[in-house]
Order: C-alpha cells, then structure tokens, then sequence
C-alpha cells in the first residue's frame, strides 16, 4: 500500500508473509519466469489475505511469478514465499518457464536460411 502522494509503502511488503519462512517441501523458486497455476478452484477458506490474494490472481490462468508480483503490488521475493507456501498446501503448483528456443521448429529456420542464402548467391534474385 502507498501513499497516494508518493511512492513509498506506507506498510512494509514483508508484513505480506504474516510470519512464513522458507518453503518446505520443493526448492526455492529462483527464475522470475516460473509460472504459477492454480491445482483447482478449490482454495481453503482461511488463508492470510496475501496468499489469498496471491490464489484469487490465479484464478483467470497461470501467470509467472513476475507477472504475480506485478499484478499484487508485491516484490518478487515476498511472492515467491507466498507461492511456495501455497504450493505446500497443495492450493498452487510451478513448473520451469518454457523457453521460446524450445519452440522453435528447426526445419522451418533450415528452410529460411536457405532462402536467404539463395537470395544471396543468384544475381537474379536481387532486382
């Protein structure tokens, strides 16, 4: 929350975690790009507001933890503490960022490079 007349929290985002530590049961979430997405619409009926909060962002479709930090007002450190609690609760789960160079079809860039290169080489081409 901030002010309205400046840009400084009025209360410190730690006070978000309402006590909560280091996650449990899986590694931290390090990459800014990991996506969060809900497990279900279930979501427990008694959860500190921020992790709620952090729940109810996640209702529309998965977001990655940049996009939940964004989107909640929150640095990013104090979200993945949410989600990694929430993710122990079985309310949330992550999976690695994917990657645009995964996506790539490598027949089609062979394909292009060829053309380019003929593009190139024949004099004809180039008018």
């Amino acid at each position: 929350m901030t002010s309205p007349g400046s840009r400084r929290r009025l209360v410190p985002a730690y006070t978000a975690l309402n006590g909560l530590g280091t996650p449990r049961s899986h590694p931290p979430l390090r990459d800014p790009l990991t996506v969060l997405q809900r497990r279900g619409d279930w979501v427990p009926p008694v959860l500190a507001p921020a992790l709620r909060r952090l729940a109810e962002a996640l209702a529309p479709g998965p977001l990655t933890l940049a996009e939940a930090a964004a989107h909640l007002g929150l640095p990013s450190g104090t979200v993945r503490v949410l989600a990694a609690d929430l993710i122990d609760g079985g309310v949330l789960e992550a999976r690695a960022p994917v990657l645009h160079t995964d996506q790539l079809d490598s027949d089609l860039l062979r394909r292009v490079l060829d053309g380019l290169l003929a593009l190139r080489t024949d004099p004809a081409g180039a008018s």
